[in-house]
């Protein structure tokens, strides 16, 4: 059988052993009167809300009395802002229950810190999504600048990046301002006119910069006049500069705008360095992705020449001895008309495959045919130019529904796959006909090439004993454009004989949303 209220710690008594509990706890207590206003509040109450004890009695507080259930006792937690009288706003959760008499007692708790850093949290691992999954960086850094925003206590950010202090900065994410197009152009103007611009001092010392009250400043100072209109809006008030650090080297900051009141703590701040970090790995993987693309492309250009030296140039060369040798017999007095004859039909056969090598070369070069034709026309053409050299019988199958949606960068993409496996077989495969086949299973689109040769992986080298053969660049290569827009790349021996090279691309509505980030 429970004990009564009063034996339950023998000898103390009810009152005082509740008036010990109330002075010791870190929530706030209070009592409220019929009509919601403080009438008796322990000391954690107000250190919670800012206020002295003396100055809340009396006073209104914010919890909502009237929609408290009195059949209910404790009522159930909510949650309400209370600013503070320095401007701050706090967030509180509070519980309410009927006292009997029109009063209630009311307990509650600040919970602002673990509400932003939960906002934090979930802020850090969207970025990280964003950059795991990124399209264009402009968009994924704007998708950082807006998870930033999100949270409670920023009204503003920016992306910005510079390869050196003295170069023009670039604006690479931006979330709550509004016109700001041309802000490098009048931020320009304003360096000019010898504004402080306090973001220059994150990159050079690289240690983020807190500012407070810099937006009065700014407002204030006519240096940074150009950027006035700007900075105006949105309400702000205090400022922070993140430095964006990768490999030991500044390449940008993450400028932080926080709403009046907010001043950033340690938490924010730490917050602030996670979300930089995500950003300099955006940026730092787009760079190392222009510098493979470019790399890429140098070293298409030097195979070009090479096979331009190999096809095109011996061919010409060949050309020119036959037509010496022509010219030789026709001016000989002797000259036999059928000889003539057989080196003119030489000459047009060497010019008819020159002019073939050329077109395909010219082709791989620009494949004009995807933008004006589609993929599967553009594969054709190059089927055609590989038969009309004599290298193998091509036959390519698609279905008429086949995508014509799909954006030309993966066309390209594909293109290229198709264009890289047939040159394997031609070169490695010792077949006679290759197959490739276009398809659409459920929406997903994959292409398969597949040869009557050898079986073996095109251009592989043989591995050492116990070890696993190297792919080949080419297959890397395949498989990266693959994977560039979610899809997967298998090669293998094909069941029936020869090898097969076999790519799916997700659902034509998943590759539009990847290229249109």
């Amino acid at each position: 059988m429970d004990r009564p209220a009063e034996e339950a710690v023998p000898g103390i008594p009810p009152e005082p052993l509740l008036r010990a509990l109330v002075a010791v706890s870190a929530d706030g207590l209070a009592v409220l009167d019929g009509q919601g206003r403080f009438a008796l509040v322990n000391a954690a109450a107000a250190d919670v809300l800012g206020v002295p004890a003396d100055g809340l009695i009396g006073h209104p507080a914010p919890f909502a009395v009237h929609d408290a259930d009195p059949a209910a006792p404790g009522d159930h937690r909510r949650r309400v802002v209370w600013p503070t009288p320095d401007g701050r706003r706090r967030d509180l959760e509070y519980r309410l229950a009927p006292l009997g008499d029109g009063r209630y007692a009311a307990w509650f708790s600040d919970v602002t810190d673990g509400l932003r850093q939960q906002e934090r949290l979930t802020a850090i691992t969207r970025a990280a999504a964003s950059v795991a999954d990124a399209g264009s960086l402009r968009t994924t850094l704007d998708a950082v600048a807006t998870e930033i925003v999100m949270t409670a206590n920023i009204a503003a950010v920016q992306i910005l990046a510079i390869d050196d202090p003295r170069d023009e900065l670039r604006v690479l994410g931006m979330a709550g301002f509004g016109d700001a197009a041309d802000f490098v152009e009048r931020l320009s103007a304003c360096r000019r006119l010898g504004a402080h611009v306090r973001f220059m001092d994150a990159i050079q010392e690289r240690e983020p910069v807190v500012v407070p009250n810099r937006k009065p400043a700014i407002l204030a100072d006519p240096a940074w006049a150009p950027l006035h209109a700007i900075m105006d809006y949105p309400d702000w008030d205090g400022f922070v500069s993140t430095p964006l650090i990768v490999r030991g080297r500044t390449i940008g900051v993450i400028n932080a705008y926080y709403v009046p009141g907010e001043d950033p703590g340690p938490h924010s701040l730490a917050f602030l360095q996670a979300m930089a970090d995500h950003a300099a790995i955006a940026i730092d993987i787009a760079a190392h992705l222009a510098r493979t693309r470019s790399q890429a492309q140098s070293d298409e250009r030097r195979r070009l020449a090479r096979d331009l030296h190999d096809s095109v140039v011996q061919q010409l060369f060949s050309m020119r001895m036959q037509a010496e040798a022509l010219r030789s017999q026709v001016d000989s007095r002797d000259a036999d008309p059928e000889r003539i004859r057989g080196r003119a039909r030489e000459l047009a056969e060497l010019s008819g495959t020159a002019l073939a090598d050329l077109r395909g070369l010219v082709f791989e070069l620009h494949p004009l045919e995807l933008a004006e034709r589609g993929l599967v026309d553009a594969v054709r053409a190059h089927a055609a130019s590989l038969e009309a050299r004599g290298a193998l019988v091509v036959d390519v199958e698609a279905p008429s529904e086949l995508a014509p949606e799909l954006a030309i960068e993966v066309q390209e993409d594909l293109y290229r796959i198709a264009q890289e496996a047939l040159h394997n077989v031609v070169k490695h495969a010792r077949a006679r006909a290759v197959r490739v086949r276009f398809a659409l299973v459920d929406g997903a689109l994959s292409m398969d090439v597949t040869d009557d040769g050898c079986g073996v992986d095109p251009g592989a080298r043989p591995a050492p004993a116990g070890r696993r053969p190297r792919p080949t660049l080419g297959l890397v290569s395949m498989r990266e454009r693959a994977e560039r827009w979610g899809g997967r790349l298998v090669a293998g021996p094909h069941p029936d004989g020869g090898w097969s090279v076999r790519v799916t691309l997700p659902a034509a509505g998943r590759v539009r949303e990847m290229t249109s980030r």
